[in-house]
């Protein structure tokens, strides 16, 4: 019981440290931003001339601004875009396609940093972007055609946001609120998912899995030791994936080709702590999250076969 307790304590440590060092800061700046442009009537008029674009890829012109931020701000900066497209009326498709074109794609925060161990940046990032329009057009053609492609409400309604005349200390007094909310909102999943991390780790099934899955490693091009990054970034997360990947290169259990070859499975935000962070933007964002999540996955395999092929 003991060892449960600390578990448990140490989890929850870890979820509060994120929720509140990593993800709180994030939010207030891009939910900031997104509120300034759609207070001066930016972004209504982004979303109307990229959505005519972007529908026959399941996305709307809002699915351009959490293309970017995944790509260059952070795994979490795409939640400002998806509480927005939650509040602000989108359909419960476009929603989903959005949440699964952010999973299969590559987050910044892990990419650049890999950039020093000899990451093929530019690969990586065109790869992940042509998954993450794919993981898009599987869900609003396949998975989520259940789904309603009708807005549930005026896009752009008046709640006092999208006021031209509020002062920019308004705006992000409002944000730092709402970025308050998601943060708080999201910490019991993050708790959960964090405590159930360590407790899988703890059993030892890591190692057993390694030597079960050894035969299938070396057939995929993919060094043994490569499932304990495998485990640890889908169970705890990139941040503890990317640090683990430093350590072994450096003891020479991973090299450069590999790096390259593991990252179109490695660095994208579907994972326990990704999917609970990001699903936590909204009700209506995690009402989707299901086929987002089964669509983001197979972008994500299909990421990994090019990789393989590339490198």
């Amino acid at each position: 019981m003991d060892t449960i307790a600390a578990l448990v304590l140490e989890g929850g440590r870890a979820a509060v440290e994120l929720a509140l060092f990593i993800l709180l800061p994030i939010m207030i700046v891009m939910l900031s931003i997104m509120r300034w442009l759609e207070a001066k009537g930016i972004l209504q008029r982004l979303v109307a001339l990229l959505t005519p674009v972007l529908t026959p890829l399941g996305l709307t012109g809002l699915g351009v601004f959490a293309f970017m931020q995944v790509g260059l701000v952070s795994f979490a900066a795409p939640m400002a875009t998806l509480a927005l497209m939650a509040r602000n009326g989108s359909s419960d498709r476009h929603i989903a396609a959005t949440l699964a074109m952010v999973l299969a794609m590559s987050q910044a925060n892990i990419l650049f940093p890999m950039a020093t161990l000899g990451l093929d940046i530019t690969t990586t990032l065109v790869v992940a972007a042509a998954a993450g329009l794919l993981a898009a057009v599987l869900v609003f053609y396949v998975f989520g055609r259940s789904l309603s492609a009708h807005p549930a409400a005026e896009e752009f309604g008046d709640d006092g946001a999208s006021d031209n005349n509020a002062s920019l200390l308004d705006i992000i007094r409002q944000a730092g609120r709402d970025a308050w909310d998601i943060s708080i909102g999201a910490l019991p999943l993050l708790v959960v998912a964090l405590v159930a991390v360590k407790l899988f780790t703890h059993t030892g099934a890591v190692g057993w899995m390694t030597h079960g899955l050894a035969p299938v490693l070396l057939w995929l091009g993919y060094p043994i030791d490569s499932l304990t990054l495998i485990v640890t970034k889908f169970v705890a997360g990139g941040t503890a994936m990317m640090g683990l990947a430093i350590e072994q290169m450096q003891q020479g259990l991973l090299e450069t080709a590999a790096l390259n070859r593991l990252a179109g499975l490695l660095i994208c935000p579907l994972d326990v702590a990704g999917v609970a962070i990001l699903a936590s933007a909204g009700k209506r964002v995690m009402a989707v999250a299901k086929p987002a999540v089964i669509a983001a996955l197979l972008a994500v395999l299909a990421r990994a076969a090019v990789h393989i092929v590339l490198f």
